[in-house]
C-alpha cells in the first residue's frame, strides 16, 4: 500500500459485497437485488420520499443542480427533475440504472458507476438509503465527496436507518464480524458528529405514509437536511 485509496480498497475486501454499495465489486450483488421488480421492497415504489417533497414545497431547497447518490430506480431523481432541478443520478447497479432510465431517462442524466468518482458541483446532494450501507472507513470517502462536490450554501439531505432498524454494533466490531448485518443504524448524535462540518437544518424520523399517499415514508428511517455554509 502507498496511498489512502489503497488502504480503503483493502478494507473494502473485509466486507461482503452487499456492504459496499459504492464500488465496482458490489455491482453484481446489487444487480441481483434489483433484478426482481416485484419483490416486497418498500423503496421499489415509484414515489419520492416525503421529506424531500417537504423540503421542496417549503422552499428549504430551491431548484438548481442536484446529485442523487445511490439513486436505485430513480424515484427521487425524477421527482427533483419534475420540480425544476437539473439532476445527475448515479448507482453502482446497471440493473437499477436501466430501470431508472425506463422511468425517466428523458428527465435525468443517469449514470452507472462509483458515486465517489463523481465530478462537478451541486446545489443539492441527496441520498436515500445508501449511507447506512457504507462500512465505517468509507465515511471518509463520503465526506470527501460532500466537501468536493457540494457548493457553498448548498444542501445535503439524507435518509438512513435508525439504530432500531439497523445494526448498532460498534464500528470496530463490524470489522471483526466482516459484515454490516443489513445496514448500520444511527442515532441523531451519530449523524450530527459525522456531519459536524455542515449546519443542521432539520433532523427527524421519517413520517409513515399510507399506501395511497403520493409520497414514500417509513418511520424506521431518519431524515436529515444539512447546509454547507
Amino acid at each position: 500500500m502507498r496511498t489512502v485509496d489503497d488502504l480503503l480498497s483493502l478494507m473494502d475486501g473485509l466486507f461482503a459485497p452487499e456492504a459496499d454499495r459504492w464500488t465496482s465489486a458490489a455491482g453484481s450483488w446489487w444487480d441481483g437485488f434489483y433484478a426482481d421488480r416485484d419483490r416486497e421492497v418498500p423503496f421499489f415504489v415509484d414515489k419520492p420520499d416525503e421529506n424531500l417533497v417537504g423540503y421542496v414545497e417549503r422552499g428549504l431547497v430551491a431548484p438548481g443542480r442536484a446529485l442523487d447518490v445511490g439513486c436505485g430506480p430513480g424515484r427521487n431523481a425524477i421527482y427533483l427533475a419534475r420540480n425544476g432541478f437539473q439532476v445527475d443520478a448515479v448507482d453502482i447497479s446497471a440493473t437499477a440504472i436501466a430501470w431508472a432510465c425506463e422511468r425517466g431517462g428523458d428527465l435525468v442524466r443517469f449514470r452507472q458507476g462509483d458515486a465517489f468518482a463523481t465530478e462537478g458541483s451541486y446545489d443539492l446532494i441527496y441520498d436515500s438509503g445508501c449511507f447506512h450501507h457504507l462500512p465505517p472507513h468509507r465515511r471518509i470517502s463520503y465526506l470527501a465527496l460532500l466537501d468536493r462536490a457540494l457548493k457553498p450554501g448548498g444542501h445535503f439531505a439524507l435518509t438512513c436507518f435508525t439504530a432500531d432498524e439497523g445494526t448498532s454494533t460498534p464500528d470496530a466490531e463490524l470489522y471483526r464480524q466482516s459484515g454490516l448485518s443489513g445496514g448500520v443504524g444511527y442515532r441523531p448524535g451519530d449523524l450530527r458528529w459525522i456531519f459536524q462540518d455542515l449546519t443542521e437544518v432539520e433532523l427527524r424520523r421519517m413520517t409513515d405514509e399510507p399506501s395511497g399517499s403520493s409520497a414514500f415514508g417509513r418511520s424506521f428511517l431518519w431524515t436529515a437536511l444539512f447546509r454547507k455554509d
